[in-house]
């Protein structure tokens, strides 16, 4: 290991930051005063590569406090965690939330992904910029930076943005749906801005007893771990420790439930394959960074009832042999970190986490870490690397994190929808369960819509409804031209296809992808060209760059739009050509499904919609 510091110093805020989480350095190796009796010691071997997973929470630690990450903060933070820097520094530029270059203690986000740009995310940036007298990306003269986002998982509110202020603590407001005057004040005023609304406005059927899922949201207090038990909470739980591990296992495999995050595989086959593995410590992870355009179903859940999501990280930990979990959470969902911070510590003070869990003698407990903005670590394995300190770069598989996940120890890894579905598995009983929904595609699902529609929000049907009557729960506006379905990395049909059944079998004989549930709705007032550009420059912004295929094809794939963005009919004809022959490369060759899937979208709109014609 190489391990060459510059002469940059830390300022003593930095230091600070960094010592608040790690504590104060034992030695001069670490970055304290030197004294003559450490120089005889150094802390490595195992002791120091059991800290690496600890430096993204310090790099979140940093720039948290100050708004960027200077190079005395990151050698500091290097020399306490034995991490070289050149490295560290790969994984801070990694990431989009991070700054290693200057820039003001105030940034305000401003989505300009799919739902926003809708609804007029290039106006709204113009006006901020003009109010603020500032350019995307710089400070100007207001101490404010402005900078485009992708998604920012408010679709429902769009179109948003996310102002976050360094300090001790950082400070966050959100502006959702953001005007002019509303995106400014929560970037120069955060503690000023109005409170978000309640997690049950993002649910029109909230309060509908036939719920499944989402029957919590807006009828039980969120933060109130006794109102959570009153209305069924930790039944499940109970049910599970008395049908013992395997028979948890045998229960969710009856069920027919499979992974909602979009590849659909089966969660029981994921973990009777997790704990069968004789190679111990078992790890589960939650995925918890949806990052799909067009997805916020998970930041409902962990803001609207986030014991539900407590209670069943700790089934699926004991069904597996886990007794440490991990929640990654995205870094744009303030509200929903504090509310899941705020569950596990009281579930931790009440019993239900920790060593001893109902008397039952299992111990688990959880430990949040912050994403900080990276599509890529949606991806099961890049989300791994991201927890151990590396780059989200996902693995060559085989091996299957099953069997090397997390730390080369078998892991199991579901997304949030996945495991509170856990829940009614338990409590109503596998053959009740399956019987909602179709035979392949069993019970409930979660569509997040936004667009066109006069009822934006994340909505519960069983599986089977078709596109047509979710559309019409969400009161589709008139002149639908078109439907994305699946996000970014999904697929658009005709406004005469909605009688497509939502099953993964039924889109699938459609051509098309269920995906994790996103549903888009576009009329005829939104150019569908710039609307590709967009799906465009997002894969070629979140590209990894790990694999040739996806990151040049994505970049030639924004190239090839951009050129016919304004060009139409026979002048198009070579790029569509060229388009086809890069997506084609792209989804056989790259190495994850991002590449893989870059190129569906556009691919649709060029043959189902006639985009260019």
């Amino acid at each position: 290991m190489d391990l060459r510091f510059g002469d940059s110093k830390p300022t003593d805020e930095e230091r600070a930051a960094v010592d608040a989480l790690l504590g104060p350095p034992e030695s001069s190796w670490e970055g304290a005063d030197r004294t003559d009796a450490d120089l005889r010691w150094a802390r490595g071997g195992r002791e120091a590569r059991d800290r690496r997973d600890l430096l993204l929470p310090g790099l979140h630690a940093v720039n948290d406090r100050v708004g960027w990450i200077s190079e005395g903060a990151l050698d500091y933070l290097c020399r306490r965690l034995t991490v070289p820097p050149s490295e560290a520094y790969g994984v801070a530029t990694f990431y989009a939330m991070f700054s290693v270059r200057p820039r003001p203690a105030t940034v305000l986000h401003v989505c300009t992904d799919l739902a926003c740009a809708a609804a007029g995310a290039g106006a709204l940036c113009a006006g901020i910029a003009s109010r603020l007298g500032t350019t995307p990306g710089a400070g100007g003269t207001s101490g404010v930076s402005v900078e485009r986002s992708p998604c920012l998982g408010l679709c429902e509110r769009a179109p948003a943005a996310l102002a976050i202020r360094a300090g001790d603590p950082a400070r966050t407001a959100v502006s959702a749906p953001a005007t002019v005057e509303s995106a400014v004040l929560a970037a120069t005023a955060p503690d000023a801005a109005p409170d978000e609304p309640p997690a049950a406005m993002a649910v029109p059927q909230a309060g509908d007893p036939a719920l499944t899922l989402l029957r919590r949201v807006g009828v039980a207090d969120p933060e109130s771990l006794d109102d959570y038990r009153a209305h069924g909470g930790y039944a499940a739980l109970r049910r599970a420790f008395a049908l013992g591990p395997a028979g948890v296992i045998r229960e969710v495999t009856d069920s027919g439930l499979v992974g909602r995050g979009g590849a659909a595989f089966p969660t029981g086959r994921k973990w009777q394959a997790t704990a069968s593995q004789p190679d111990r410590p078992h790890h589960l992870v939650c995925n918890a960074d949806e990052s799909e355009p067009g997805t916020f179903k998970d930041r409902v859940i962990m803001e609207g009832d986030p014991y539900a999501l407590v209670e069943a990280m700790t089934i699926a930990a004991y069904a597996t042999g886990a007794h440490k979990g991990y929640l990654y959470l995205r870094g744009e969902y303030p509200r929903a970190l504090h509310r899941m911070r705020y569950a596990i510590d009281r579930a931790r003070e009440r019993g239900l986490l920790g060593d001893d869990i109902l008397g039952q003698g299992f111990a688990f407990d959880i430990e949040i870490r912050r994403g900080a903005g990276a599509y890529i670590c949606g991806e099961e394995t890049a989300l791994f690397s991201s927890i151990e300190g590396y780059r989200g770069e996902p693995r060559s598989k085989p091996p299957f994190p099953v069997e090397k996940g997390l730390f080369g120890k078998p892991t199991v890894e579901n997304n949030v929808e996945t495991l509170v579905n856990v829940l009614p598995v338990l409590t109503m009983g596998a053959p009740a369960y399956a019987a909602i929904g179709t035979e392949r595609s069993t019970g409930p699902k979660l569509f997040c819509v936004s667009g066109s529609v006069g009822r934006p929000g994340v909505y519960e049907v069983p599986f089977g409804a078709t596109l047509g009557e979710l559309l019409e729960l969400a009161d589709v506006r008139d002149g639908l031209r078109a439907v994305l379905l699946g996000g970014a990395a999904g697929g658009f049909v005709r406004a005469d296809e909605l009688g497509i059944p939502l099953t993964f079998e039924g889109t699938r004989q459609a051509g098309t992808t269920l995906g994790s549930g996103v549903v888009m709705a576009f009329d005829d007032a939104v150019p569908l060209p710039r609307l590709l550009l967009r799906i465009a420059q997002f894969f070629r912004d979140e590209s990894c760059g790990q694999c040739v295929p996806c990151r040049v094809g994505t970049v030639r794939q924004e190239e090839a739009l951009t050129r016919i963005v304004e060009r139409t009919g026979a002048g198009a004809a070579d790029d569509i050509a060229l388009l086809r022959e890069v997506g084609s490369a792209m989804r056989d060759a790259s190495i994850c499904g991002l590449g893989q899937t870059a190129w569906n979208a556009v691919e649709s709109a060029i043959d189902r919609l006639g985009a260019y014609e």
